[in-house]
């Protein structure tokens, strides 16, 4: 059975055009269905605003969704009072794309690192102490940066950051919003790096949400390729990139930069018109489906 299984799930949002018009509904996620086996690392790929974090957030219930399911162990979380949810949360956790906003700049790094455990109200206060500088540690940051302040870090420090204060009550799933595209290139490496082999270390299933089709090619071996809220695609990783079933896929991957620097790989132009958004996934080979 999948650690996580997510069925038809709906996101809805009001906007006004104007102040003087009626209210319409903008569909941001529109029926996203996928399950993620313990311990895999999943990616969910697509150009901005196609709806990967909004269904990220959806999961977690950081915003609430419209309709759908999801199933956490067998448990319905859409369900969960917020009693029942705030219990689940230490099983789940998110690594945000931006560590400059997500931490607060008023607290200090350790009190950061150790707001979770606080708030669950897990072990001592030395107990915890000695918690945030173990996590230090496994994500590679000295101790004796838990006295300094958010904007006293790198970018790389920060999201080292993010990511202990993720670990610190043990989860088992993972959620990582594009958890290095805020950082200078020659940092990104450092953290995926450092995310895999957590996830290696610790058991976890990670949902890896980023529009960087190398990171997510290197990083799961699973991805589903989403497009105006819908996923158009979802297979194996090198299923995927080695025959790609859908127009909006073989765009995509050929927009991806080739490693060597006089290749003339050609570009696919991509044409709206070529998606039918009402199209359902089938199967077009085992662990691959398509919406063509």
């Amino acid at each position: 059975m999948a650690l996580v299984d997510v069925r038809g799930l709906v996101k809805e949002f009001s906007r006004r055009p104007t102040p003087w018009s009626r209210p319409e509904r903008i569909r941001a996620v529109d029926g996203v269905s996928f399950a993620i086996d313990a311990g895999e690392s999943f990616g969910l790929v697509g150009e901005s605003g196609c709806g990967k974090t909004t269904t990220g957030r959806c999961l977690l219930r950081l915003i609430e969704p419209t309709a759908g399911s999801f199933a956490f162990g067998g448990e319905e979380v859409f369900g969960m009072t917020s009693g029942q949810l705030r219990s689940l949360r230490r099983d789940m956790q998110m690594v945000f794309q931006d560590p400059a906003s997500s931490l607060n700049p008023r607290m200090r790094i350790g009190t950061i690192i150790e707001e979770g455990l606080t708030i669950h109200a897990i072990g001592t206060a030395s107990g915890r102490r000695e918690r945030v500088r173990e996590l230090m540690g496994l994500v590679g940051l000295d101790d004796t940066l838990c006295k300094r302040y958010p904007h006293e870090l790198s970018g790389g420090q920060r999201q080292r950051v993010g990511l202990a204060r993720a670990l610190a009550l043990q989860p088992s799933f993972l959620i990582a919003d594009e958890p290095v595209s805020a950082l200078d290139v020659s940092i990104q490496a450092q953290i995926i790096n450092l995310l895999m082999d957590l996830q290696q270390r610790l058991a976890l299933t990670l949902l890896l949400v980023a529009h960087d089709l190398r990171l997510v090619r290197h990083v799961c071996t699973r991805v589903a390729v989403m497009y105006r809220g819908r996923i158009l695609e979802m297979g194996r990783t090198d299923a995927i990139f080695q025959a790609p079933a859908h127009p909006y896929t073989r765009a995509l991957l050929s927009a991806v930069p080739d490693p060597v620097p006089d290749a003339q790989r050609p570009r696919i132009p991509f044409d709206a018109a070529m998606v039918d958004l009402q199209a359902p996934l089938r199967e077009i080979a085992p662990d691959h489906v398509a919406a063509i």
